[in-house]
């Protein structure tokens, strides 16, 4: 992770800031520093996944499961992402980034990210994640029932999002995926 420094100072802090719902939205507020800026002066695009990675993580803190992740010994991971730029977040600007669960389904909880300048999204960014164990992925029951909550009965996934992940996909990690173009 590139902004390892960010990340603890969150840990650090988000556990002082107010509790959230795993389904609330989170905020961090932040400045785009010179370790995240390419040679045009804004945010690298790549960073952006980064910096998101943060979003997450503040929610996770707040919202409890952080610790119940720890206690568990669970891992986070990303299975895809997908990002749209509008406009660019330039050096030394001060943007938040806004973090909610956008649904889940069978396998994965979706998040959908923003950054956000002055009340107007400039980026936004789609996360299909999972927790896994020692065992293998989890299923979002046992993520759920261990956090003490319930999905929501109006949070309804985007239709486009499950088919997105699946064309987008490559084989599970048990089957061949042969470097080839064609």
């Amino acid at each position: 992770m590139h902004v390892l420094i960010r990340l603890l100072l969150l840990l650090v802090t988000a556990g002082r800031r107010p509790k959230l719902s795993l389904f609330d939205t989170s905020t961090v507020h932040m400045r785009a520093l010179l370790t995240d800026i390419d040679v045009a002066g804004h945010i690298n695009n790549g960073m952006y996944f980064s910096l998101f990675d943060l979003g997450r993580f503040d929610l996770m803190v707040r919202a409890g499961v952080w610790d119940m992740m720890k206690k568990n010994k669970w891992t986070p991971v990303v299975q895809a992402e997908t990002i749209t730029f509008r406009k660019s977040v330039k050096f030394n600007q001060k943007f938040t980034q806004e973090t909610r669960v956008l649904g889940m389904d069978e396998k994965c909880i979706y998040f959908e990210q923003r950054m956000v300048v002055d009340g107007e999204i400039y980026v936004q960014a789609t996360i299909a994640t999972r927790l896994v164990s020692r065992n293998g992925a989890l299923s979002n029951a046992e993520i759920l029932a261990a956090a003490g909550v319930q999905e929501p009965e109006d949070l309804v996934l985007p239709q486009w999002v499950q088919p997105w992940r699946e064309e987008t996909a490559l084989p599970g990690t048990r089957k061949p995926a042969p470097h080839l173009w064609g």
